[in-house]
């Protein structure tokens, strides 16, 4: 897809001038491969009740032939071929084949990130500075064997963290990016919305590390090995409606300088770097010195995918 034939490490590479399109390169197995059930609920969107639109992985670009655009955290996806809609007492149940598995390798022990459409307001606009969390939650259910349910404390289906589609475009972005992030890799959970509000957009592009955002489940924290399905419920009674886009796997680091996590050392990991030169961000900080410097830089280029 791309080639460096050459990487002289003695050079500071300010500016990538080469495009870079990250294809979404999905196996089958990466993300839920049937819907099992689905009801709507009371109050579902008009529209949005196709639950097969959950399968596969998460939107990039939406509103094509209306308001085009990047989905970003100010941004989400809002088509009626990209999320489904769950209203209240309605639940919709995603199957896994294989199963999704605990695995403490995995970035943050996270094993599965589930997508909706939460958004962040802009306090700044247009220049996406973090204000409130849009979000409309719903309740995460897992099962070993599709019967027996277990609630996931503490995590919102349609929650934190809002999709970022591209690592490089901008917070209301009309067109694609050119460096794609990573859907199967969660951002941070220490991060919380009071945390993130006041940063800036380009504060998040760091912070997110080249994760595409979601929220992320560890199976450990119900205590169990694998689950064969996913079911996304939401409450009887009022309760605002839920959107889901995608649910995927997570995949442990193939290496410290794999700054997004997608399985080779390359242009977007080189770009998550300089972004975060000379900041002391934990993402891109690979010798964990207190700094994002040369040292960072030389390791990225050292471990550089042909």
């Amino acid at each position: 897809m791309r080639s460096m034939e050459r990487v002289e490490c003695h050079t500071v590479i300010a500016v990538i001038t080469s495009v870079v399109l990250l294809a979404e390169c999905a196996r089958g197995d990466d993300f839920a491969h049937a819907v099992l059930s689905y009801s709507p609920g009371t109050n579902a969107a008009n529209g949005f009740t196709n639950p097969l639109v959950a399968l596969g992985p998460p939107e990039r670009f939406t509103g094509e032939g209306i308001d085009p655009g990047a989905v970003t955290p100010f941004q989400p996806c809002f088509g009626t071929n990209e999320i489904v809609s769950i209203g209240a007492g309605g639940q919709l149940t995603l199957g896994f084949s294989p199963p999704l598995r605990d695995d403490p390798r995995n970035p943050f022990g996270i094993d599965f990130v589930v997508f909706g459409n939460s958004f962040f307001t802009d306090s700044s606009f247009p220049s996406g500075v973090v204000g409130a969390l849009a979000a409309d939650g719903g309740t995460i259910q897992v099962s070993a064997d599709g019967t027996t349910w277990i609630t996931v404390g503490n995590v919102l289906a349609d929650g934190l963290f809002p999709t970022m589609g591209w690592i490089d475009a901008s917070p209301y972005s009309p067109v694609i990016g050119q460096i794609a992030t990573d859907a199967h890799k969660p951002v941070n959970p220490s991060w919380t919305t009071a945390t993130l509000a006041g940063k800036s957009y380009d504060e998040l592009v760091i912070i997110y590390a080249g994760s595409a955002g979601g929220a992320g489940v560890d199976l450990a924290s119900v205590g169990l090995t694998e689950v064969v399905a996913v079911r996304i419920a939401v409450p009887s009674g009022f309760h605002p409606n839920v959107e889901i886009d995608a649910i995927s796997r997570v995949f442990p680091l193939s290496a410290p300088a794999d700054l997004d996590g997608n399985g080779t050392v390359d242009a977007a990991d080189l770009a998550l770097l300089l972004a975060a030169f000379g900041t002391n961000s934990p993402a891109a900080d690979i010798d964990q010195s207190g700094m994002v410097d040369g040292l960072d830089l030389a390791t990225v280029l050292a471990g550089w995918s042909p």
